[in-house]
């Protein structure tokens, strides 16, 4: 019997079963419903760069190209990615320290070193670049023949010409995949299959979220007098949406438009393969606009061809990779639309080391394939959110931006009320919630209102300050109805997966992480006892449904029960007496103007307050009661971001990553005694809060290298200024031996700025 079926082959599908075959998987077999390369592999463009927003995306392009260079496929000439504005320069200066914080070899260079590298750009509006002398490029299908090759030679057996045309199921495991020429028995299936992905996770029961989004790149032919050697470097130029190489003398070029178009939202049909789509040339004219405002000279360049094909785009743009819960055996690797050739190698080999250790290197949480629940089931909320990141990917966003895709979405039950109280709402997972308040102004989305100002103090710095004030000194009230609520009976599972020990009295509280099979960190969660047989994981509004997925991997029989609670935050000195009291990290039933609510003696803020869980029907009395009882001062969630790093308390996704454990993040203290002692107590590393800078803002938001002595020691994890403390606040991982109180040096946009070490308790 096979052990494992691949479908899909392209660059994903191959990568993934050379990998299997590497780590000693044996009987694998690829199947492909065309040629190797007949969908999006067919239109890439090839480039391979490793500059990244995301550590794990750096490291899967960095190992991307060390296989293809061992492969042979690879065309080593560097590459630059250019700034054409004043504000991508600054972006660029935060990228180089993100860079550097993990190792990758990036340099900023000037405009006169910049067309050093690359001559045939203008010297306009050319304000600097990052050389990155490692970078390169593919042809897609010598790359694709090659790593297919090396699969076969380590006898993984493909098959071309070979639907899938359905996925056998027994008592919820893989057992089989069924061709238009015959079935394939085997233990487990890898859906490399590109924007079909959606309609193979169909088959098996499950879903796999991405959209279809048209791209458009065109070939020029070369210029007399400005023909490129075949040793140009890579390009980039974000402000000009374009990237680019050189191509027998002329140039490759594609873009990002700023109003992209979805297709195929319901299913991508299966004829469609490597023939391109019709393009759009008035959509294009503003790439090739941008294109000529680099290179003057393509004014002149006559076009080969302009290709159209759709790419398969994910709500948040990151591939979809791992084990889906509930089919057994069933594994995805797909949504590699951005990150395409430079991503498939990382994402193969992370594939196999998931499937044969059960944990990748690298952290590859973010890009679990389960993430994406109950909105983005609505075909059309998923598409705007895949334009949405289209759109983005090279249109500068600055980090306090807010996505507009698709709202409004979900609106808790509090909405008119914070809505009268003039919020500015940011959104996560759907939900519409408070980021700030603007009293007695109309309630307004945010947006894009960090560009109002570019790369300085936010446009909701003061007000932050007074809503973060109130909660240290008197008392703030927010909603908080978005977290994640899942329902479950299983003690065995939450004692197997959770660090701290869960089997306490009804009515406690336990604040743990969710471990995986080494102990690392995949989720940060309380989890209350409501009954012998019944509890209630609560997590963050984003990591709801991957905790729910990993949950129901390890056996639980969870009930996604967000929808059924309103909650509301009350917190500060003032909430003391105003209602019942009881012991810290428990619940109880209280009432709250003659409404019954279970009160959690829990906050993120490190003051005194509640949890308030309340039926939707009864939530907008609980509100005006404590209104009118406490006149609390209405609270969003950057002010709760401010609180909470002020007091050392750690992010999931920042802060706590898949690359960490309970005892290198500070959180011993929350793993029970007689568990996971197979793990280091005493780390090598450890998260640590930084005091950096003095009183002034500054413009740090996480990534950022950390430098002692000359050398890089660590990356800032998350920052936000510190009202209470009057100076910018990160938590940053860094040498166990460096003592509180020590200097060190934080590289803030090229800037490296004097830093205190604190601990994080």
């Amino acid at each position: 019997m096979t052990e494992v079926v691949v479908i899909g082959g392209g660059i994903a599908g191959v990568s993934c079963a050379y990998h299997l075959a590497s780590a000693g998987v044996r009987d694998v077999v690829l199947v492909e419903k065309g040629e190797l390369t007949s969908g999006s592999t067919h239109h890439a463009a090839g480039l391979v760069t490793q500059f990244s927003p995301s550590p794990t995306m750096m490291r899967f392009r960095r190992y991307s190209v060390q296989l293809y260079e061992e492969l042979g496929v690879f065309d080593r000439v560097g590459s630059l990615r250019i700034a054409s504005s004043e504000e991508s320069l600054l972006e660029l200066r935060r990228g180089v320290s993100r860079a550097h914080a993990i190792g990758l070899d990036a340099e900023l260079v000037g405009p006169e070193e910049a067309r050093a590298h690359l001559p045939a750009i203008t010297d306009q509006a050319l304000y600097g670049a990052v050389w990155m002398p490692g970078d390169g490029a593919v042809d897609p299908h010598i790359a694709t023949y090659a790593v297919a090759s090396a699969a076969r030679e380590l006898g993984v057996e493909i098959r071309t010409r070979t639907r899938v045309t359905g996925i056998d199921v027994r008592d919820g495991r893989i057992v089989g995949v069924q061709t238009e020429h015959g079935p394939i028995a085997c233990g487990a299936v890898v859906n490399a299959a590109g924007m079909w992905a959606p309609r193979i996770a169909e088959m098996a029961g499950a879903f796999a979220c991405s959209i279809p989004v048209d791209h458009q790149h065109v070939a020029l032919r070369a210029v007399e007098g400005h023909a490129l050697p075949r040793d140009t470097p890579c390009f980039r130029d974000t402000d000009n949406l374009v990237y680019g190489k050189a191509e027998s003398g002329g140039i490759l070029f594609g873009g990002y438009e700023p109003n992209p178009v979805s297709r195929w939202e319901d299913g991508v049909p299966w004829e469609h393969g490597a023939r391109a789509l019709p393009p759009d040339h008035e959509r294009f004219a503003q790439l090739m606009a941008g294109a000529v405002r680099r290179f003057p000279f393509l004014a002149d360049a006559g076009m080969v061809a302009l290709v159209c094909h759709p790419d398969a785009m994910t709500p948040d743009g990151n591939p979809l990779l791992g084990p889906m819960p509930g089919v057994r055996g069933f594994w995805t690797a797909a949504g590699l639309s951005l990150n395409g050739f430079g991503g498939a190698g990382g994402l193969g080999k992370a594939l196999a080391e998931l499937y044969t250790e059960g944990g990748a290197e690298v952290d590859v949480q973010p890009y679990r394939p389960w993430r994406f629940g109950g909105p983005y089931r609505d075909t059309s909320f998923a598409a705007a959110a895949g334009r949405e990141v289209y759109r983005y990917y090279y249109r500068l966003r600055y980090p306090y931006d807010v996505s507009e895709a698709g709202r409004p979405k979900r609106r808790s039950p509090l909405h008119g009320r914070t809505q009268a109280l003039g919020a500015v709402y940011g959104a996560k997972n759907g939900w519409e919630r408070p980021d700030w308040f603007r009293p007695g102004e109309p309630a307004r989305r945010a947006g894009e209102d960090q560009r109002l100002v570019g790369w300085a103090k936010p446009i909701w710095f003061d007000r932050v300050a007074v809503e973060h004030a109130a909660v240290r000194e008197r008392a703030g009230m927010i909603d908080l109805t978005s977290f994640g609520k899942l329902e479950l009976s299983e003690l065995e599972v939450l004692e197997r997966v959770c660090g701290a020990r869960i089997d306490r009295p009804v009515g406690s509280i336990a604040y743990t992480q969710l471990l995986d099979e080494r102990g690392r960190i995949v989720g940060d969660v309380t989890v209350t006892r409501l009954a012998e047989d019944r509890f209630r994981v609560v997590t963050g509004a984003g990591a709801v449904d991957s905790d729910r997925g990993f949950l129901e991997l390890h056996g639980a029989r969870v009930t996604d029960v967000t929808d059924e609670w309103a909650v509301i935050g009350l917190c500060g000195p003032a909430v003391r007496g105003a209602l019942e009291d009881f012991p810290f990290r428990t619940a109880r039933e209280i009432d709250v103007g003659g409404v019954r609510v279970l009160a959690q003696r829990m906050t993120y803020v490190g003051e005194y307050g509640y949890e308030l869980y309340v039926r939707p029907d009864d939530a907008g009395r609980a509100w005006d009661f404590l209104v009118e009882t406490l006149a609390p001062e209405p609270v969003g969630y950057q002010a709760l971001d401010s609180l909470r790093i002020e007091k050392g308390y750690r992010s999931f996704g920042t802060d706590l990553t898949a690359s960490d454990t309970p005892f290198d993040s500070g959180l011993g203290f929350a793993v029970a005694e007689d568990k996971w002692l197979e793990l280091d107590r005493d780390p090598a590393t450890m998260l640590r809060m930084l005091l950096v800078g003095g009183e002034d803002y500054l413009t740090i938001y996480g990534g950022e290298a950390v430098h002692c002595a000359g050398e890089v020691i660590g990356r800032v994890r998350s920052a936000a200024y510190g009202f209470t403390v009057r100076g910018n606040v990160a938590l940053a991982k860094l040498p166990s031996g460096v003592e509180e109180g020590s200097e060190v040096e934080v590289d803030v946009m090229g800037e490296l700025v004097r830093s205190v070490v604190h601990s994080t308790r």
